[in-house]
């Protein structure tokens, strides 16, 4: 295994609903940091607010993409640098961070707000409110699926204004796969599911899951059933961070210096444990 500290690249993976614009703060803060930073969209996802617009006026590229579609697609763009980076994730990244480091990819990883790999079972109400506008319609499967501002604002925004909601809603959103949906929320029902992982796996890089305690699609039950199977199973670092009082956007809200801060603090450095 690589060691962490001396990792000279940060690879950000955004979640559902999003695109690697949402990292734009974080960028600017890891490269003063000197660290090189990349944040790979997911097949068909381009970088910048132009990826944004060309979704919205045409999301057929996210149409029928799979979990399995967009992690060949990330491990090729991670296996083609120089070392191992430390990689980090937010939603749905958080649980590719988590597939990446089963399948001996990165020197670290940060899962944030991480929806859940097959194996973990808590669905919190606030979780299942969340996702219902997808998932409570089989053909959505197969479609991508727009998000409104009210479910937006449920979703992700729940700190914030209406006002300060739609801000957000109007830079950052995107229609969803809703195959990647689907195949996350019933990975349990699933033979051979594609966010299958191994929690036993010994030999991983050092992972840290981070929390926000208002967050209403990934509650921090997700996080915290999924650090403690890692813990229990596995001999690798194992670490888990609850933000008391903050949402699903976290990554962006006031105070998000602090949540990326201890993100690359940590995965420089990495400790096991509840960090509290």
């Amino acid at each position: 295994m690589e060691n962490a500290a001396a990792a000279d690249t940060v690879v950000l993976i955004h979640g559902l609903w999003m695109t690697p614009l949402s990292w734009e703060h974080w960028v600017t803060r890891y490269e003063q940091r000197g660290l090189k930073v990349i944040t790979p969209g997911y097949p068909g996802i381009e970088p910048g607010p132009e990826g944004v617009e060309a979704l919205r006026r045409d999301p057929s590229p996210l149409a029928g993409m799979g979990v399995r579609e967009v992690f060949d697609h990330l491990a090729e763009v991670i296996g083609a640098l120089d070392t191992k980076p430390i990689i980090m994730g937010h939603s749905f990244g958080g649980a590719f961070v988590q597939l990446l480091l089963d399948a001996g990819h990165g020197a670290a990883g940060v899962s944030i707000d991480g929806a859940a790999v097959k194996g973990v079972l808590a669905l919190p109400f606030s979780e299942i409110k969340a996702t219902f506008p997808v998932l409570h319609n089989p053909a959505n499967k197969s479609r991508a699926v727009p998000i409104t501002e009210k479910e937006f604002h449920y979703a992700f925004t729940n700190n914030l204004s209406t006002e300060e909601s739609k801000a957000v809603y109007d830079r950052y959103a995107v229609p969803v796969s809703g195959r990647i949906l689907f195949q996350g929320g019933f990975a349990n029902l699933t033979p051979n599911a594609a966010t299958a992982y191994d929690f036993g796996n010994d030999h991983r890089a050092p992972l840290l899951f981070v929390s926000g305690g208002h967050d209403h699609i990934l509650p921090p039950a997700v996080q915290r059933e999924n650090y403690e199977k890692n813990a229990k199973h596995s001999r690798a670092i194992t670490a888990y961070k609850l933000f008391d009082g903050r949402s699903h956007y976290t990554c962006g809200e006031d105070g998000w210096e602090a949540v990326a801060d201890l993100a690359l603090d940590w995965a420089l450095a990495p400790v096991a444990g509840d960090l509290g």
